[in-house]
């Protein structure tokens, strides 16, 4: 099956969905839906073609998108997008995407009432919508032991909102930018530094992502470096290791040794003359 028949396929589901439900054309109008994958980050099937209106989450230093049917959030400088029961975190709004693992969450993101979810999954159903998801419940034991504390907080202590990024409601559709240019107009237009150590923006997050990779592609003088500091082994054993390439060979140390014991050669010449000496004894 091609990606263009599929695209049409899901394209003519969700016009119906749309139709059946009552969803208004200008909402509507504001998402494309798409299939496929694009590195380094991922197209994951939602396309915010424009700039999104951006409201506040009362009582939270977090963003969100009303006029949008997806689960689109503004928090510390970086779009967070909950779909398909996996977050999303890019630098822009329409990505690329780059997959956070759930432990690495922000815990102000996961936060978030239900009520402020435009799309909430089923397993929001009944739960309470002024309160956030209940993420334990639904990730597991393991996940609520590496992430105690994470719905109590000082709600008169908290961040201040992260200023939001303006600029880039001048780049849409053709004008949307690359990877890389995204990086240079962040750099140029928006420096705000993310307090999180979850989450981190697309050069960060490609380091997580490519860690493995990026072993490998460092230069090869620095790789022969590394590799030679490696195989070298720990000081005591290098000294012992140079001690004994010092040494020559068994058959010369035998030789020195027996030289050491023999007396000088004035010494020897006494003693043979005593050896000859009248009454002494008899020459062997």
């Amino acid at each position: 099956m091609s990606h263009d028949f599929l695209r049409r396929a899901v394209r003519g589901a969700v016009v119906a969905l749309c139709l059946l439900g009552g969803m208004s054309t200008a909402a509507f109008a504001q998402i494309r839906f798409g299939v496929g994958i694009a590195l380094p980050g991922v197209r994951i099937g939602v396309n915010i073609p424009a700039y999104p209106d951006l409201v506040p989450v009362p009582g939270y230093p977090v963003y969100y998108a009303p006029q949008l049917d997806v689960n689109l959030f503004f928090y510390d400088g970086l779009y967070w997008l909950f779909t398909d029961d996996e977050w999303y975190s890019s630098s822009w709004y329409n990505g690329p995407w780059y997959l956070v693992p759930p432990q690495q969450v922000p815990d102000f993101i996961l936060r978030i009432p239900v009520g402020f979810y435009r799309h909430p999954p089923l397993f929001f159903r009944y739960w309470n919508r002024n309160a956030p998801p209940r993420w334990g419940e639904h990730w597991g034991p393991r996940w609520r032991r590496n992430r105690p504390g994470w719905d109590r907080w000082n709600r008169r202590a908290g961040p201040p909102r992260a200023p939001l990024p303006r600029y880039q409601r001048d780049f849409r559709g053709g004008r949307y930018p690359n990877p890389n240019e995204q990086r240079t107009l962040q750099d140029r237009y928006y420096r705000f530094p993310q307090r999180t150590p979850q989450g981190r923006p697309p050069r960060e997050q490609q380091r997580y992502q490519q860690q493995p990779q990026q072993r490998y592609q460092q230069q090869p003088q620095q790789r022969y470096r590394e590799q030679q500091r490696r195989n070298q082994p720990p000081p005591q054993q290098r000294y012992q290791e140079q001690q004994r390439r010092n040494q020559p060979p068994p058959q010369q140390r035998y030789q020195e040794q027996q030289r050491r014991n023999q007396p000088p050669p004035q010494r020897k010449e006494q003693q043979q003359r005593r050896e000859h000496r009248p009454g002494g004894p008899p020459p062997g």
